[in-house]
């Protein structure tokens, strides 16, 4: 995957995303502003926040910053919050996450919905989301991770992993490729519906 591969697809989807992959990707959307829902007063980061499909559901006394890679979809998601009148959305930038233009220690929550299997160098941006967490702030993931034994879907995974760069994201994309030299405790992983192909992580920063 690289940064060009990434925005074509998405300018490819940005105009269809909310009707296709909105309905396919909501439980995992909805449980992850479920679980940073349970507190308020926050600054939350949301990587790749798209079209913006999580921004009406966070508590509105947070204060949330969305960034992405793609301006197609940056900008269906800036239709929606002045749509809809989000005032709790602080901003919503173009930025690469491996390359996060804020401060050391800029937000209480970070949280990347759907990513990590689509950046360049899933590693260096896990770095990046921990520094710019505060210390003992939360990083919640939201992701598909292959199969971690043999069988038809890890078969199927390797299948489709040549078509990475037309899909516009990684199928065969594994837990410990995200969190090999990372120093975030992992505190709890669940998996989500459908069928269990994606997975809520929950990680705090030292």
């Amino acid at each position: 995957m690289d940064a060009d591969s990434i925005r074509a697809a998405y300018r490819r989807y940005a105009g269809f995303y909310d009707k296709v992959f909105g309905v396919l990707l909501a439980s995992g959307r909805h449980a992850a502003v479920e679980w940073l829902n349970r507190r308020g007063n926050l600054r939350i980061l949301e990587v790749g926040v798209g079209t913006g499909l999580s921004l009406s559901d966070y508590r509105k006394d947070n204060r949330v910053v969305g960034i992405d890679l793609s301006t197609d979809m940056l900008k269906v998601a800036q239709e929606r919050v002045e749509r809809e009148k989000l005032d709790h959305v602080e901003g919503l930038l173009e930025m690469d996450a491996g390359k996060l233009a804020f401060a050391d220690g800029s937000f209480d929550v970070v949280v990347a919905m759907y990513v990590m299997t689509v950046v360049p160098d899933p590693q260096g941006t896990m770095a990046e989301l921990e520094r710019v967490c505060k210390p003992g702030g939360d990083i919640v993931i939201v992701n598909h991770f292959a199969a971690p034994s043999p069988g038809v879907r890890r078969a199927v995974e390797g299948w489709l992993s040549p078509l990475s760069k037309k899909l516009g994201w990684r199928p065969d994309f594994t837990l410990d490729a995200m969190m090999t030299g990372s120093r975030l405790a992992v505190e709890s992983i669940r998996t989500l519906p459908p069928f269990g192909l994606f997975s809520l992580l929950h990680c705090r920063r030292g």
